[in-house]
């Protein structure tokens, strides 16, 4: 059982999403001018939300990327509240989106050092290149995530589909670190 307990902060949750039908961005544009739309330079229009704070990128194909949530359920708030918003708009949306996370990234802090050193020659599927970077980069197989770890006992955690995923990914990666003796605790 771990000496502390992680301290883990959703940062960013990547949802991706669709309503299966063709969208007119420039109508968009007309109803509501606080959105961003340059298809010389992008192709999709941005919708920036103040509640949930989200930016929601629109495509002409129907599909959508929603950045800037801090836990899936509010990703999931923020693609529904867009698609609310264009329908009050008469933006006319047949469907409801389906919608589908891509990508969690949190911030951890496990409360007491790594040694990077010795983390790197025990850590299966680890990089550690100080000059390059100064953290070391573990590939978990399961939860299928990326995780750097710093010498200061922080971590970032990315590519996890689902919240208990990250919270899955540190505590193994926590127990593994102590069962090694990697971790540094001030007394």
């Amino acid at each position: 059982m771990p000496q502390t307990k992680p301290i883990v902060s959703v940062e960013n949750v990547v949802a991706s999403a669709s309503v299966e039908q063709k969208i007119d961005l420039n109508e968009i544009t007309e109803k509501f001018p606080d959105t961003e739309y340059h298809p010389e330079q992008f192709p999709g229009l941005v919708f920036r939300l103040q509640n949930p704070r989200t930016a929601t990128l629109i495509f002409r194909t129907g599909k959508m990327v929603c950045t800037g949530a801090k836990s899936e359920d509010m990703a999931i708030k923020a693609v529904n509240t867009v698609v609310q918003k264009l329908r009050k708009g008469k933006i006319k949306i047949k469907n409801d989106a389906v919608i589908t996370v891509q990508n969690i990234v949190a911030a951890i802090n496990l409360g007491g050092k790594i040694h990077l050193e010795k983390a790197a020659r025990t850590l299966p599927r680890s990089m550690y290149e100080p000059e390059q970077f100064p953290g070391l980069i573990h590939r978990m197989l399961d939860p299928k995530t990326v995780i750097l770890l710093f010498a200061s006992g922080k971590l970032v955690c990315t590519g996890a589909k689902k919240e208990s995923d990250v919270y899955r990914s540190v505590h193994n990666l926590h127990s593994l670190l102590e069962e090694k003796n990697l971790m540094i605790y001030d007394q």
